[in-house]
């Protein structure tokens, strides 16, 4: 049985081709910014309490008005139902089983109507900002009528980071489309194959049949490269609150003054992303940019959420000691995913909440609505830190 997500994450490194266990684990550039992810977390330092009190715990929290029973949802992640067949469906259900949101990326696999019709909770989607103001119109009709309970809309792409590996899969560039190494390593996994002709889909089923010209998977790239709206501003936001009548979640925010603009707008929630590292490289780690947002906005109606880099449950903690109200995973419920499907997917939850659960409980607190600041002995990312001496910048 696997005891970390980095067990997890070797599992599915034997059982997923190379190409879609590259575009969920790679980044951009440099890989610099999704190693400072993690790393930088690690950095982060608990104050440890003893003759405390530890029984009765509670993870248990609130995220945009939705009850949860810790704090961590499941980040949009594109590809998902290529880590393994109907990746999507497992996940929604495996999220939803264990009482955290799911959300569903625009470029998902399973649209959003398999989803809708394999799960009983709502989940969450998230939108691209798009050209085709007609196909974003009819999206957000769909998540609609599926009863999306949020609206997580990502502001950091309004064209895609350099993704070396993607070119190299053959995922990114203009000569898109299959490789012989990537046939190769398709290959050599038939258990993912057979699963796949089985119960898998193929396409973006949020895109082809809904957008204009797109018949399959080849297709898809150039559209896609030529929707993202390098235009993009928070005047052009207000048409998707027009049309959007539940809660909006901005992400993609990792600058306290953009934090402060996203408040001022009227955003139920920020998600301070850096994309895993995919977008710009050299950006801060998001633990490094969420303590000056948290003292831009924090106290604010606006809850401050955080992504990117978190593979255990002490990052969580980290990051809901230094202010995040919740965080979001990414490639660790994948990893889970891609080792064992849906069980993958809990196995990872359970990773999570327990390692968390004891964080806690060894800082001395018994629900997690009370860590703060005070939690931490040091942290190189905050000005200052509430109770006791410690060594910080």
């Amino acid at each position: 049985m696997e005891l970390t997500i980095e067990d997890l994450r070797l599992e599915a490194k034997r059982n997923v081709p190379k190409p879609f266990y590259d575009y969920l684990h790679s980044g951009s550039w440099t890989e610099s910014t999704k190693r400072s992810n993690h790393d930088d977390l690690q950095q982060i330092t608990f104050r440890q309490k003893v003759a405390v009190d530890m029984s009765n715990r509670s993870l248990a929290t609130t995220m945009v008005g939705q009850e949860v029973t810790m704090p961590v949802a499941l980040a949009p992640v594109g590809f998902t139902g290529m880590q393994h067949a109907r990746g999507e469906i497992l996940a929604a259900q495996a999220a939803e089983e264990f009482g955290v949101p799911f959300t569903l990326s625009t470029m998902s696999i399973c649209s959003i109507e398999d989803v809708a019709a394999n799960t009983a909770k709502p989940f969450w989607f998230q939108l691209y900002f798009m050209k085709d103001r007609e196909f974003m119109d009819d999206l957000l009709r769909r998540a609609r009528e599926a009863k999306c309970h949020a609206l997580v809309v990502t502001l950091d792409l309004q064209m895609e980071g350099l993704r070396y590996t993607d070119y190299l899969d053959g995922f990114a560039g203009n000569d898109w489309g299959p490789k012989l190494s990537s046939a190769v390593s398709l290959a050599m996994h038939p258990t993912w194959g057979i699963e796949m002709l089985m119960g898998g889909k193929y396409n973006f089923g949020n895109l082809v049949g809904h957008a204009k010209g797109l018949k399959g998977m080849l297709d898809v790239q150039e559209w896609v490269g030529n929707q993202f709206d390098q235009t993009l501003s928070f005047k052009e936001l207000d048409w998707i609150r027009d049309r959007w009548p539940g809660k909006i979640i901005l992400k993609g925010i990792i600058d306290p003054t953009d934090a402060i603009r996203a408040r001022d707008w009227g955003a139920d929630a920020i998600l301070v992303s850096n994309h895993g590292g995919r977008q710009l490289d050299g950006a801060p780690s998001t633990i490094q940019a969420l303590g000056p947002i948290v003292d831009a906005i924090g106290g604010s109606n606006t809850e401050i959420f955080m992504d990117s880099g978190i593979r255990s449950g002490q990052d969580v903690l980290r990051a809901i000691a230094t202010g995040a109200k919740a965080t979001f995973i990414g490639r660790a419920f994948n990893y889970g995913l891609g080792a064992h499907g849906k069980a993958g997917v809990t196995r990872a939850l359970e990773i999570i909440q327990k390692d968390l659960d004891m964080s806690m409980a060894f800082c001395g607190e018994r629900d997690i609505k009370n860590v703060g600041r005070h939690n931490l002995f040091a942290s190189p990312y905050l000005k200052n830190l509430d109770g006791g001496e410690t060594q910080q910048v």
